[in-house]
């Protein structure tokens, strides 16, 4: 498996563009379709699904234009299932100056934690609340990989206030979850630069209070 890191929309925020060499799957779309669409037309690729880690409206943005003009299926935890429609649940109502973000109802809701495979493309699912409820993760062991939306990031944590944030969640998460990875798994997370556990366990200061 490919993947490709795509910092899109007004706040930049990663998305991931995985493909097979044939197939992809799009996580996090959160803006900019052109460059989406300019990624999957340069290498040939056909766009089966989107893939939400969780649904804030930085995640959303190109997700009705992209799920069109490709005919995807979109995949949501069933915690956030209404956030699509919603601009005062997925936080584009909150902020002055960002435009309304809504979206038609996601057609799949994920499946409970572990073994993922759809579209061809298999992963660990990782249900990981805190940053929003419905916040999920994947993991794909043989690409060493992870894709944590906004959980966890270079030297920080995603933020807990905003609807339904926990931070307590948020911490037994990434405690369960992303630290029991292994040293060397890349986390591609949804703002900034990639990490490694290995990093975050020795220089992350939300971390160290694990005693890792």
């Amino acid at each position: 498996m490919n993947w490709t890191r795509l910092p899109l929309g007004p706040l930049q925020t990663n998305g991931y563009l995985l493909d097979d060499g044939e197939n992809a799957v799009m996580i996090d779309p959160g803006g900019d379709v052109d460059r989406i669409n300019e990624a999957l037309n340069k290498k040939d690729l056909t766009l089966k699904e989107i893939w939400l880690t969780h649904a804030h409206f930085d995640h959303i943005g190109a997700l009705e234009e992209l799920r069109n003009d490709w005919s995807a299926e979109v995949y949501i935890h069933a915690e956030e299932a209404q956030w699509l429609e919603k601009p005062e649940l997925n936080g584009s109502g909150l902020f002055p100056g960002i435009e309304p973000v809504s979206a038609r109802p996601a057609e799949c809701t994920f499946p409970d934690e572990g073994t993922f495979t759809s579209a061809g493309f298999k992963c660990e699912l990782f249900y990981t609340p805190g940053h929003s409820p419905g916040s999920v993760s994947f993991y794909f062991p043989e690409e060493n990989v992870v894709f944590s939306g906004d959980v966890l990031f270079r030297g920080g944590i995603g933020r807990t206030d905003l609807p339904g944030g926990d931070y307590a969640a948020l911490m037994a998460s990434i405690e369960a979850k992303m630290l029991a990875l292994p040293d060397e798994t890349e986390v591609a997370n949804g703002h900034g630069p990639t990490t490694t556990i290995k990093d975050e366990k020795e220089t992350n200061p939300f971390i160290n209070s694990f005693g890792w």
